[in-house]
């Protein structure tokens, strides 16, 4: 009862306050009727004794964890039986779990219907993304078709379409300009009666697909590396508003590689920082080369396929089958085209030759893996991110589960497949997986009869598209882009929700743009991870008070009519302590307590060095308690004892006495002595995740700087995983015991509320000196100074110091 008791008088003693043990009172009356749910209110009532870390484990038994040899867990890696088997089996193939469950009768027609649609836009997309890969159109048609063949039997997810993705296919092609430009392979010519040059282009577009294919070996090598080492977990790293900076970003590369192709205006090819803009500045600067012919296709193209796809979103729910536009758009360019002739009239650009049928497989050239290694693993992470944020937003809707490890060796194994039969990388395109599923595609079947569809394409159908203008591709990709675009209205709001957030998006967006889409992601990645290091370092912080005739606590900056208990500091640090932030730790403690406790000591040691010269000259004196009384000088500052002025008081003993000092009180000699108006300092540990060795040893270091000072420190909210590491490290000595524990804040302060009511803590704090009649040497205090300096020092907890 007398915890109990302790509970009740601190604070105010109000009805609701004593309301709060109102249990423990009836328990010990004898009363067994409980309050009525009218009588409560929603109000809860706890009556429990104050738990200190070893009060707590005296009630509460912890569970025994016996630790598994490596002998056990080889045992249970290695067990052998047919239930295991197959799931690791259909683990790595999940067309084995899904295909016996097809249900024919009510998915077939949706992913017939969904099969064709989805078939039709990968045709269309896989010309406009070869455009931005640098390499010939047929070339973006593999890419369509080979991907997703591996994917259907590997890939978790139901609905996503594989095949060319507009930013790594920009990518590409922004490493293949760098690694093959029109200069290396210009010729002379002898059609002409002056020297000129012309490009090879045969030699160029055959180099060009080369690098192209070995990238995506390459890249497909990485993605089934990482998934191989269950490393899925990388992509967490990319976050939302880095992804929604880069891809807008890239949509801007993608928007200008295309305009200089609507526009048809001749541009050099830049490459590495700054490109885009020079790339901008020689369109402006060629803009009235224009072809018009081109450049009216493009935009009839653009305006159609923008009101089209906007008419499709607003009325989605009645418009069971999008409009397919990109392919009426197609047909219809293609149609004039021809007929009005307009590559000879007017000379514009048109596809021209699409050979028809398979390559043969081709090794990719493994002496160009040195030269593309870094640029193929920006790439195959992108790539993967991704086509894993589809797969998970589709997962999500549809009720099942995406494995991240396995779309990476999915993804890997498909882009190695494609990769060897001269495509370029494969990931999906948003737009392609959102018709997949609109038009009622339920499972891969969907996939592999788009496939069809493209192989059906460029067996039969792509040689028809010969005079299709590529201005109508480029068009096609650019209204393709809106929806990136539209991501820079999210700015505004990441601005009010969360200014970090905003930061990165924005510094991902800028140096994207700025310095090339690979160098602009990197920074991305390394800004977003030093605002993770940087909110670490230096967190939030705060002194907390306690909401009246409750044991909750919060911060005293931020709300009206806390209280805070007097002679005690609550201080919460909302953050790991290591290494990193042991240093701000120490210094917000500082802050929050009003003084530094080292400087205190300091202060108190060379005041006490001077009272020792003042008894020693005899201008202070003592009293039998040790009490100071003055002989000379004015000694105000001190309570005067009564038995100073009896005779006795120069019987003063000779054996070691206390000095009672108070040192927030004004002093004898010239000495400021920071004041300290606390007795006990509380640290709420609820936020701190996790501690290190450094961060053990300073707050070791920090709870003896106050102790020795008169301020007791707790530990309180702490998780037992903290108190693990803390015994593992040696924090636990006869200095510092674990009588400092306790589980919850309020139950340290009931503690210290109920120390103070029931014993006679003795603050100010007592220091020892030897007072000898014989007027011998005073107590040198040299070694408490050396003590001092080796505590002050800011850099022990690195050095690794010894307690």
């Amino acid at each position: 009862m007398d915890q109990i008791d302790a509970a009740l008088h601190y604070g105010d003693t109000t009805e609701s306050q004593v309301s709060s043990h109102l249990f423990a009172e009836q328990d010990s009356l004898g009363v067994t009727e409980m309050p009525t749910a009218e009588n409560v209110n929603h109000n809860y009532f706890v009556a429990r004794s104050v738990y200190s870390e070893n009060g707590f484990l005296e009630e509460n038994e912890k569970k025994e964890k016996v630790p598994k040899t490596i002998r056990d867990r080889l045992a249970k890696r290695c067990s052998c039986s047919t239930k295991r088997v197959l799931g690791i089996i259909k683990g790595f193939v999940p067309v084995l779990d899904w295909l016996p469950k097809y249900r024919l009768k009510e998915w077939l027609l949706g992913d017939i219907i969904s099969g064709l649609s989805t078939g039709l836009v990968a045709t269309l997309q896989g010309f406009a993304f070869a455009l931005l890969a640098e390499v010939p159109v047929s070339y973006g048609l593999f890419s369509a078709f080979f991907p997703i063949l591996p994917y259907f039997f590997l890939g978790t997810s139901k609905h996503l379409a594989v095949g060319p993705f507009p930013i790594t296919s920009l990518m590409i092609g922004a490493l293949i300009l760098q690694m093959a430009p029109d200069e290396h392979f210009l010729i002379s010519s002898n059609m002409t009666s002056l020297n000129a040059s012309v490009v090879d282009t045969v030699a160029r577009d055959g180099q060009r697909v080369i690098i192209a294919s070995s990238v995506t070996v390459l890249a497909g090598i990485i993605q089934l590396a990482l998934g191989v080492l269950q490393v899925g977990f990388i992509v967490r790293y990319l976050s939302v508003p880095l992804v929604g900076g880069f891809t807008t970003a890239a949509a801007f590369h993608v928007f200008v590689s295309q305009l200089k192709i609507c526009l048809s205006v001749p541009t050099q090819s830049y490459i590495g920082i700054l490109s885009v803009i020079y790339t901008l500045i020689d369109i402006f600067r060629n803009i009235r080369q224009t072809n018009i012919a081109d450049f009216v296709a493009g935009l009839i193209t653009f305006v159609v396929c923008v009101i089209v796809k906007e008419i499709n979103n607003r009325y989605k729910d009645k418009i069971k089958v999008p409009i397919p536009i990109e392919v009426i758009v197609t047909i219809i360019a293609t149609g004039i085209s021809y007929g009005a002739n307009l590559e000879q009239k007017y000379n514009a650009g048109i596809i021209k030759k699409i050979p028809i049928g398979f390559l043969p497989p081709v090794a990719p050239d493994v002496s160009l893996f040195s030269q593309v290694g870094t640029s193929a693993f920006s790439i195959a992470i992108v790539g993967y991110a991704v086509a894993v944020s589809v797969a998970k937003v589709f997962g999500t809707k549809h009720d099942y589960p995406i494995d991240g490890n396995q779309e990476f060796i999915a993804l890997g194994i498909s882009n190695i497949f494609c990769g060897c039969f001269s495509s370029f990388l494969a990931g999906t395109a948003l737009s392609r997986t959102a018709v997949q599923e609109s038009t009622g595609g339920k499972t891969q079947i969907a996939g592999l009869l788009s496939a069809v569809v493209v192989m059906i394409a460029i067996l039969i159908v792509a040689q028809l598209l010969e005079p299709l203008q590529k201005a109508v591709l480029g068009a096609i990709v650019i209204a393709n882009l809106k929806g990136m675009f539209w991501q820079t209205f999210d700015v505004p709001t990441l601005w009010k929700q969360n200014k970090v957030d905003c930061m990165i998006w924005v510094v991902t967006w800028i140096a994207s743009i700025l310095l090339g889409l690979d160098l602009g992601l990197l920074v991305g990645v390394c800004f977003e991870l030093l605002t993770v290091v940087l909110r670490a370092q230096f967190p939030v912080s705060a002194a907390l008070g306690n909401v009246p005739n409750t044991d909750i606590y919060k911060n005293l900056k931020k709300y009206k009519n806390l209280v805070e208990p007097s002679g005690v500091r609550i201080f919460k640090f909302s953050s790991p302590l290591f290494f990193g932030s042991v240093d701000y730790f120490k210094e917000k403690v500082n802050a929050a307590v009003g003084f530094n406790p080292v400087r205190v000591f300091n202060k108190r040691a060379k005041a006490l060095k001077k009272i020792q010269a003042l008894i020693k000259k005899g201008q202070l004196k003592t009293t039998k308690d040790g009490t100071l009384t003055d002989g000379s000088v004015s000694n105000e500052a001190f309570e005067d004892d009564e038995e100073a002025q009896e005779e006795q008081e120069h019987d003063v003993p000779t054996k070691e006495v206390e000095i009672q000092v108070d040192w927030n009180s004004d002093l004898p000699i010239k000495v400021l002595v920071p004041k300290v108006t606390i007795h006990s300092l509380i640290f709420d540990f609820s936020a701190v995740s996790f501690m290190d060795l450094v961060g053990v040893r300073i707050l070791k270091m920090v709870i003896r700087q106050f102790d020795r000072i008169g301020v007791k420190v707790y530990l309180t909210s702490y998780d037992d995983h903290v108190v693990k590491k803390m015994e593992s490290c040696g924090f636990f000595d006869d200095n510092v015991k674990r009588d400092i524990l306790y589980l919850t804040v309020h139950d340290a302060v009931v503690y210290i509320h109920t120390q103070t009511m029931y014993k006679d803590i003795q603050d100010p704090i007592f220091e020892k000196i030897s007072l000898m009649q014989e007027l011998k040497e005073p107590i040198p205090l040299n070694v408490l100074e050396d003590d001092v300096e080796e505590l002050e020092d800011q850099n022990q907890g690195h050095l690794g110091f010894s307690y």
